[in-house]
C-alpha cells in the first residue's frame, strides 16, 4: 500500500516536470527568437559601484565606446572606500555624456544599493534605462543597440541574459552558470507567456514611467536586495515585459570562484523570493519540489525494487525530455558545455538549495 502511493505521488511529481519543460519552459526552448526593431533611443547607462575600482577599469571603455548614437553614463558612488570615486570623477571631466552621483551614507539608507540606484536614475537624462553592474563588461559594442531594440510603445520593461565567464577545468563554474542557465529559462519562458516575474541587474532595462508608476523601490526598500527582481515582480506585466537573447546583448562578469562565496551570494538571492507575488511563489515552488520528489522518490522506489521497468522508464523520460528542453535554451544563451554534466550538476543544485533553505530559517544573509 505505501509503496503503491509512493509510485503514484512519484507518477504525479514526473508528469509535472514534463509539464514545466515541455509547456512552459518549451516555450522559450523551441520558440523563435525575436530580433527587435532598428529604432535608436536615447539612453541612459546606470552603473552603480561600490569598491569596484579594478573592475572599472577594464569595463568602463566598453560602455564609452559603445556604437550608439545617443546614450549618457550615470555613475553612482555608493560610498566607496577604494579608488572608485577618484576614477568616476575622472570619467565625468573626460567626457561630457557621463554624469557621476556621490551616495554619501545615511543611518537611514546605511548601505542600501536601492536607494543609491534611486538618485541615479532621478539624475538620468533619458527615459530610456539600461542596468548593468560594475563588476560585468557587455558582450559587444552592440549591446546598447540589441537591449533598446526591444523597446517598443508597449514593451517597457526589457529582460537581459547576464551570464558568467567561464574557468576552464572549475566544476564550480559549470555550477554556477547552469545555475545562472537554469534560472534564465525560468524568468525568461514566464516572461514568454504573459507572466513576468523577475530579471537580473546585471543586464536590465527599462523606461522610467516604470519606476515612477510603482514609486520605485519604496514597498521594499527595507530588503537589502531585490533592486533588481522585487522591481520586475511587481512592475512587470504580460503588456509591457519583453525579453533579448540576442548574443550581443548578454552581459559577462566572473562567477564565485569557492563555494563559500557562491553560497552566501545564493543565500541573499534565495531570502528575497519569499517577497514575490502569490503564484510566483507557487510555481517557483511547485518547480523545486517536482525536482526535489522527482530524485528522492525515484531513489527509493529503485532501491526497493518496486515496478523497477516502470520506475527507471519513467526516470529516463523525465530525464530525456528536461535535457533536451534545457539543451535548446543552453543553445540559445551559449551555455552549452554544462549540459554535458547536466544529472550531476543538477543533483548538486538541487540538495544545496535545500541546504541553503534550511540555513536561512535560522539565521539571515549578509548583503550589499
Amino acid at each position: 500500500m505505501v509503496l503503491n502511493i509512493l509510485l503514484i505521488s512519484f507518477i504525479v511529481v514526473i508528469c509535472i516536470q514534463v509539464i514545466y519543460y515541455l509547456f512552459i519552459f518549451g516555450n522559450f526552448s523551441f520558440g523563435k527568437v525575436n530580433n527587435g526593431n532598428s529604432q535608436k533611443l536615447p539612453v541612459s547607462i546606470i552603473v552603480c559601484a561600490k569598491n569596484e575600482a579594478e573592475n572599472i577599469k577594464n569595463y568602463f571603455p566598453l560602455l564609452i565606446n559603445q556604437k550608439y548614437p545617443e546614450f549618457e553614463i550615470v555613475l553612482i558612488d555608493d560610498a566607496s572606500s577604494d579608488e572608485t570615486l577618484d576614477l568616476f570623477e575622472e570619467y565625468e571631466k573626460q567626457y561630457s555624456n557621463v554624469k557621476l552621483v556621490k551616495v554619501q551614507n545615511n543611518e537611514t539608507f546605511w548601505g542600501n544599493k536601492k536607494y543609491a540606484l534611486t538618485l541615479g536614475i532621478k539624475v538620468a537624462k533619458h527615459q530610456h534605462l539600461l542596468f548593468i553592474d560594475a563588476d560585468c563588461k557587455p558582450a559587444s559594442f552592440e549591446w546598447i543597440s540589441n537591449m533598446t531594440s526591444n523597446f517598443t510603445p508597449k514593451k517597457t520593461i526589457v529582460l537581459g541574459y547576464g551570464a558568467h565567464n567561464k574557468i576552464k577545468g572549475s566544476f564550480l563554474n559549470k555550477i554556477i552558470r547552469f545555475e545562472t542557465l537554469m534560472t534564465a529559462v525560468q524568468y525568461f519562458s514566464w516572461a514568454k507567456i504573459g507572466a513576468p516575474y523577475m530579471g537580473v541587474g546585471r543586464n536590465l532595462a527599462y523606461k522610467s514611467d516604470e519606476f515612477y508608476k510603482v514609486n520605485g523601490f519604496i514597498d521594499h526598500m527595507k530588503i537589502r536586495s531585490g533592486d533588481d527582481d522585487l522591481f520586475i515582480n511587481q512592475a512587470s506585466t504580460k503588456n509591457n515585459t519583453t525579453i533579448c537573447i540576442e548574443p550581443n546583448s548578454f552581459t559577462y562578469s566572473d562567477a564565485k570562484t569557492n563555494f563559500n562565496d557562491w553560497f552566501n551570494q545564493k543565500r541573499r538571492h534565495i531570502s528575497t523570493a519569499k517577497y514575490y507575488k502569490g503564484f510566483d511563489k507557487f510555481q517557483l515552488g511547485l518547480f523545486y519540489f517536482s525536482q526535489l520528489f522527482t530524485i528522492l522518490l525515484g531513489i527509493i522506489l529503485l532501491a526497493l525494487n518496486h515496478q523497477l521497468i516502470l520506475v527507471a522508464a519513467l526516470f529516463t523520460f523525465r530525464y530525456l525530455i528536461s535535457w533536451m528542453s534545457l539543451g535548446f535554451s543552453a543553445s540559445k544563451l551559449k551555455e552549452s558545455d554544462v549540459m554535458y554534466w547536466y544529472p550531476i550538476i543538477e543533483t548538486v543544485l538541487i540538495f544545496t538549495q535545500l541546504y541553503l533553505f534550511i540555513i536561512n530559517l535560522f539565521s539571515k544573509p549578509k548583503h550589499w
